[in-house]
């Protein structure tokens, strides 16, 4: 999971956060430093206050793909996710709105849990692992439980009555960020499977997490296996009509930590044994940091539900100081997609021209814009300037921090910035102005794509800009 997520977010790094990037890192840095003196140290975690230049930001995305390799060969586990975890909190904190998707602190919060869980031979063997303690497979499952029953509480909490009527799927194929081909095909399944697929979402997140806990007097094992194999189910589910850049294959491996020896042994080629216990100072720093970390998950269980009822969202309903104490580090969360769901789609569609009167459309190269052009998949890559596009679209004045820095990079023509996108319509030289048009999308009709070919139906709503240039009308920096 870290190799993707590294090599990921390293082939766009410099455009979005880098020297001549949307938002550089630097510039971040030197803001809150001045905001916060000697504690932005702590307030922003990152390795990157020894340098936030491409060279850095590049070191440290490489560094972390070829740290996961190691981790993959075995060699010296223990240090090794130690070193990944920090590489990744140094980008994850640099690379502000972009680096704030909930899968991107499911991450953190793993490899923190993976730092203990793992083993802590330099070159460990497979068939003689040394098994993790109690304590941290518990911590473990219980990650996998918080992040499941609070996707399914966070639904019904919310009070949005696309979820408590049943009708969630018939919005969410065709409105989610980046849907894929199967999307157009699950939208125009018959409305009692919407209804059957969203009630089999709620149940499984709701009520599948809770096999975790059977007793092993009760068939605590069997009931493992049987909520793997259900929350597994839902993951390749969502995975099938939907990209969510590496969070499903994240959960996923979460969930496969619920099987044990004698089920792995059924598909791999071996023989596994324990090998020697784990060495006291580990055994006893775990002892140590079980409980708090414990208390840290319940801690933001509980907050997540409180701030998702109606009447107490804001941040304020739940506040904890020892929540905030570790909130630097992100690796302590609450979990809930798509607690609300959205019932339209609109698209920000990016225009340049050399004049004011002839327009070319910038095209991304995974969000919709084409009508024709068929929707892709792109997980396990995390394409993150396409995915803030879909939430500029829900809120353009919110996004308006890093949107006009886009605009102000097409404008001059930035080689990193335009990296990012799929085609430059101005490959000689940049245009003189740009505009942001609003759309309205939706998936067309089984007639209307084999009438047209297109994928989508879309209507201009307006426009968010006038045409904006150098010359002044762009916002000052």
């Amino acid at each position: 999971m870290y190799f993707v997520a590294f090599v990921s977010l390293t082939l766009q790094i410099t455009g979005l956060v880098g020297d001549h990037g949307i938002l550089p890192a630097g510039g971040f840095l030197e803001r809150a430093h001045a905001a916060y003196g000697s504690g932005a140290y702590r307030l922003f975690p990152t390795l990157c206050w020894l340098g936030a230049g491409d060279g850095m930001l590049r070191a440290l995305g490489w560094a972390g793909a070829a740290l996961a390799v190691l981790l993959m060969a075995g060699v010296a586990q223990g240090p090794v996710l130690m070193l990944l975890w920090l590489c990744y909190l140094s980008l994850a904190v640099v690379g502000q709105t972009f680096l704030w998707f909930q899968w991107d602190g499911l991450l953190l919060e793993t490899g923190l849990l993976a730092v203990w869980y793992g083993p802590t031979q330099l070159r460990p063997s497979l068939a003689r692992e040394r098994a993790p303690s109690t304590a941290m497979r518990w911590l473990v499952w219980g990650l996998v439980f918080r992040l499941m029953v609070l996707s399914g509480i966070t639904k019904l909490a919310s009070g949005d009555p696309t979820w408590l009527h049943l009708t969630a799927l018939d919005y969410h194929f065709w409105t989610q960020p980046l849907p894929p081909w199967p999307a157009w095909y699950a939208h125009w399944l018959p409305d009692w499977t919407h209804r059957a697929m969203t009630l089999a979402i709620i149940a499984i997140e709701l009520f599948a997490p809770w096999l975790i806990v059977v007793p092993e007097r009760w068939g605590g094992r069997r009931a493992r296996y049987a909520a793997c194999g259900l929350l597994v189910l839902g993951q390749l589910g969502i995975a099938l009509t939907g990209n969510y850049g590496f969070f499903n294959l994240l959960a996923i491996v979460l969930c496969l930590s619920l099987l044990d020896d004698a089920a792995l042994e059924r598909v791999l080629p071996l023989r596994l044994a324990a090998g020697d216990p784990e060495p006291r100072w580990k055994q006893y720093t775990v002892r140590g940091l079980a409980p708090l970390l414990a208390l840290l998950g319940v801690l933001a269980f509980a907050r997540e539900i409180a701030q998702t009822l109606p009447g107490t969202r804001g941040g304020g309903a739940f506040a904890n100081p020892l929540l905030d104490a570790v909130a630097p580090l992100r690796s302590v969360n609450g979990y809930g997609l798509f607690r609300v769901m959205t019932t339209e789609r609109f698209e920000i569609v990016i225009e340049g021209g050399a004049d004011s009167v002839h327009w070319r459309e910038y095209r991304f190269r995974w969000k919709p814009g084409d009508p024709t052009r068929r929707p892709a998949f792109v997980a396990p890559h995390m394409p993150r300037l396409d995915w803030q596009m879909w939430f500029a679209a829900l809120n353009p004045e919110g996004a308006r921090e890093w949107l006009v820095p886009l605009l102000r990079h097409l404008l001059v023509g930035t080689p990193e910035v335009l990296a990012l996108l799929g085609e430059n319509p101005f490959p000689g030289a940049p245009p003189r102005y740009v505009r942001l048009v609003y759309y309205r999308y939706r998936f067309s009709t089984p007639t209307e794509r084999a009438t047209r070919g297109a994928w989508w139906q879309r209507e201009r709503v307006g426009y968010l800009t006038a045409p904006l240039s150098l010359e002044g009308s762009l916002p000052p920096r």
